[in-house]
């Protein structure tokens, strides 16, 4: 059984909208987190190693990390149309776009906000190039991985709707954001997301 550790309106919902493209049979548990406003704190019915989300249980195996969380379950359902399995073709891209999201694109993005680029060339530098390289992907293709969706565009496209300015302006940018996010499973996703009745931060 898979077992989603989850908080509404975190990272984990875009995990939610994974599992309803997979079409897997799953269950969530609903758990309090630290927030960014300074509200909520840990709980000790999550068995993330820092009391975050999202974490995956399957049969008694812990997964954590959007990255990882995700790589794990298109693997496991490798019929599926956003993973890449072992031997196909774009398998090579796609654990890139993974890796490339969570070590450079959130990182980065994270860092330019919060203001720590201003003082920091290399970061500074390492965000433009990072930005240019979407975005030139973006305006080759309609997705990071050619013709077709992946979950490392589900990766993108949830972090993007939370916050559009971790990229620049982009027509490109605005354009793809649509495209990724006009899917029936993320509707049913958000409404999966919200707290269940008698739940409370």
């Amino acid at each position: 059984m898979l077992t989603l550790i989850h908080a509404p309106l975190s990272r984990s919902s875009r995990i939610i909208w994974l599992l309803e493209e997979l079409g897997a049979e799953y269950e969530i548990r609903y758990v309090n987190i630290r927030r960014w406003d300074g509200s909520g704190g840990p709980d000790e019915n999550n068995p993330h190693p820092h009391k975050q989300v999202p974490a995956l249980l399957h049969d008694g195996t812990l997964i954590w990390e959007s990255a990882a969380v995700a790589q794990y379950l298109t693997d496991l359902y490798p019929d599926c149309s956003l993973g890449r399995p072992p031997g196909h073709p774009d398998r090579g891209a796609y654990l890139s776009w993974l890796a490339y999201y969570a070590g450079v694109i959130e990182p980065t993005a994270l860092a330019h906000i919060s203001g720590v680029t201003v003082n920091n060339p290399m970061l500074a530098r390492l965000y433009s190039e990072m930005c240019a390289h979407v975005i030139a992907v973006l305006t080759r293709q309609p997705y990071l991985i050619g013709d077709k969706m992946s979950a490392a565009d589900l990766l993108l496209a949830s972090a993007l709707q939370w916050m559009r300015k971790i990229l620049p302006e982009s027509g490109v940018i605005d354009r793809y954001i649509h495209l990724v996010t006009d899917r029936p499973a993320l509707l049913r996703a958000r409404e999966i997301d919200s707290k269940p009745r008698g739940f409370h931060d």
